[in-house]
């Protein structure tokens, strides 16, 4: 029995390896997360452009404050779901997230849940392309060279993570940052790194927008992505 978390990028079909089409054509059953069965997922929309074998699995993907009843009886939901396709006959049970199943992923959670209930299942991930290299290639910005770091930080907690990557980390991303965007904007100005860093928004979907941070402005969706790059004065000076 293998239960294998498939990334499958931030939304652009074109972006999901060969190994991930593979499997998720050759799976017993394809989950994919969504916020009701009956509204379609970020990560359906690229699974289904492989394969019309998805069944959707309800998470609480919206909510915030920890380890929530709802968020709770999700996972457990979805475990049920795997442990019964196992019980079936199953031998291979695949679930996509968007992304990649080991960065901030609802894979983890649902792997935990399964291996608890069934010691015996062998757990795998298939990498997929983050938001943070999409978003690095459609806007033409370097993420890292020579000896430079990148420090990667969510912000549904607020900003101090932020506000402290900046300070010790050479190129720093944020993720899920709409909840804060003008406090985001207001510390890029206090650490002079504001006209260099750049957002993206619905990468590789219908209605994709990328532009500088500087023009920030109303509220910014969930699922957005902010690189601040590290200054660079010359060619190889990072080396």
């Amino acid at each position: 029995m293998r239960l294998i978390g498939i990334g499958v990028g931030p939304g652009d079909p074109e972006l999901v390896t060969v190994k991930a089409v593979r499997i998720l054509r050759e799976a017993d059953l394809t989950l994919v997360p969504v916020m009701a069965l009956d509204e379609p997922g970020r990560a359906e929309s690229v699974v289904r452009a492989y394969t019309d074998r998805a069944e959707r699995v309800v998470f609480a993907l919206n909510d915030r404050g920890g380890v929530t009843p709802r968020r709770a009886a999700a996972w457990d939901g979805a475990a049920d779901r795997v442990v019964r396709a196992f019980d079936e006959g199953a031998g291979t049970v695949a679930f996509a997230t968007i992304g990649d199943p080991n960065v901030y992923s609802t894979f983890t959670y649902l792997a935990q849940t399964v291996r608890e209930r069934r010691p015996a299942v062998t757990v795998e991930t298939v990498p997929g392309i983050t938001a943070m290299q999409d978003l690095a290639s459609r806007s033409g910005t370097v993420l890292t060279e020579g000896a430079e770091s990148l420090g990667l930080v969510p912000l549904t907690g607020g900003v101090e993570g932020f506000r402290e990557a900046l300070q010790t980390c050479d190129t720093v991303v944020a993720y899920k940052f709409g909840s804060v965007a003008e406090e985001v904007v207001a510390v890029l100005k206090e650490n002079g790194r504001l006209d260099d860093a750049v957002c993206g928004v619905r990468l590789g979907l219908p209605g994709e927008e990328i532009r500088p941070a500087r023009d920030l402005a109303g509220p910014v969706p969930y699922l957005s992505t902010l690189i601040v790059p590290s200054s660079r004065v010359s060619r190889g000076g990072k080396l």
